[in-house]
């Protein structure tokens, strides 16, 4: 490098140096004093994004009477005071909100997982509740199956039970009936017994005398 160059970078330095950028902080306090004008007393210093209530304004003085919200009363410069909060104040606002809405949409997230968390497990119970039910009906319809058939049965045994009735009745009358032809039986051999015994009483007495009267008539010759 020459010293001619040299020269032309020492002179552009300078002026590198003084063109870089810079802005003005919006930190600042303001006096708030006791009547409108600096020859007043300061009450307070309020910080810059203070939210005051106005009760006065002086065009001539150029002051505007104020109250705190903590309560005091006094007079700042109406320069000062904006209609709406600093760009810095809104912009704390919005990304203020942006967090919260961000957090709320985490919070929304999760609500919306546990949600379907839930459907899901729902969906489950509601599958395991579908089986139970087809189970329940396959039981059910086997318990009528065996219903139809117990009433079946009953139906047989009531019948067998009117048979077994008759059976019983007609066996006591045919018991009847053998105990009657048995008395019958009985009183038939009695008396074929005693006309037994009559006969053979009469033969006894009838015969000894046919012998005697044949007896006799031998006799006579």
């Amino acid at each position: 490098m020459t010293a001619r160059h040299l020269f032309f970078v020492l002179l552009l330095s300078p002026s590198l140096l003084h063109a870089q950028s810079a802005w003005v902080s919006d930190e600042f306090e303001i006096t708030l004093r006791t009547g409108p004008s600096t020859g007043n007393a300061i009450e307070l210093m309020l910080s810059s994004g203070t939210q005051l209530t106005v009760l006065e304004r002086d065009a001539a003085s150029g002051y505007t009477r104020v109250r705190t919200g903590g309560g005091t009363e006094g007079w700042v410069l109406s320069r000062y005071l904006m209609s709406e909060p600093s760009a810095r104040e809104q912009l704390e606002r919005l990304s203020s909100q942006l967090v919260s809405a961000t957090e709320e949409g985490s919070s929304l997230n999760e609500q919306l997982d546990g949600i379907r968390a839930e459907y899901a497990s729902a969906n489950q119970q509601i599958e395991a509740l579908t089986r139970e039910k087809e189970q329940l009906e396959g039981q059910l319809a086997t318990i009528r199956r065996t219903a139809a058939d117990v009433l079946s049965i009953n139906e047989q045994n009531t019948d067998l039970r009117e048979e077994l009735a008759a059976a019983g009745v007609r066996i006591g009358s045919l018991e009847q009936e053998n105990r009657e032809l048995s008395g019958e039986s009985t009183r038939f051999w009695f008396v074929t017994g005693a006309a037994v015994l009559v006969v053979g009483i009469l033969l006894g007495i009838w015969l000894p005398r046919i012998r005697w009267q044949r007896r006799s008539r031998y006799d006579r010759f």
